[in-house]
């Protein structure tokens, strides 16, 4: 589905945030804050599962992705000492797109907080829209790597 410009009514390809032609603002704007997003995990078929944000949070903590690389609602429970984000494969938050770097962030537990470590990544990491080093997380917190924003979620 094309995007026509609100501005100039150039048409633009899909999944276009800014007019091609202007540079207008033609993606989907946020949701409104009481949105209620639909939060999945996916199996080790590559099935997506619908799961209760509820449930998901019970464990402790979590990160749903919010707006990014068509995986809204996708949620990363937050488990062990160490939690990688970045585009290599086997981290344990994987966001493929070239505005994540390799290794980009690390989330830490910390004498029982979640800390989020930016790893000198190349787009830097922000918590709240503040570019972070390092940053403890709380309930609510918005993350952005790279195109990608998620909630920290914690119970």
């Amino acid at each position: 589905m094309a995007h026509h410009c609100p501005e100039c009514g150039f048409v633009n390809a899909e999944g276009a945030n800014y007019c091609q032609k202007c540079g207008a603002f033609v993606g989907i704007p946020d949701p409104p804050k009481d949105a209620v997003t639909a939060t999945y995990r996916i199996d080790e078929t590559g099935e997506l599962i619908p799961v209760e944000l509820e449930d998901v949070v019970a464990q402790g903590a979590a990160l749903v992705i919010r707006s990014g690389g068509g995986r809204v609602g996708e949620s990363f429970v937050l488990e062990g000492e160490r939690m990688p984000i970045g585009r290599r494969p086997d981290s344990a938050v994987f966001l493929d797109d070239v505005t994540v770097s390799r290794d980009h962030a690390l989330i830490v537990r910390r004498g029982g907080d979640w800390h989020l470590d930016d790893l000198g990544s190349l787009n830097g990491t922000y918590v709240n829209r503040q570019r972070i080093e390092t940053h403890r997380l709380q309930d609510g917190d918005e993350l952005q790597v790279g195109k990608y924003k998620l909630t920290f979620l914690q119970r």
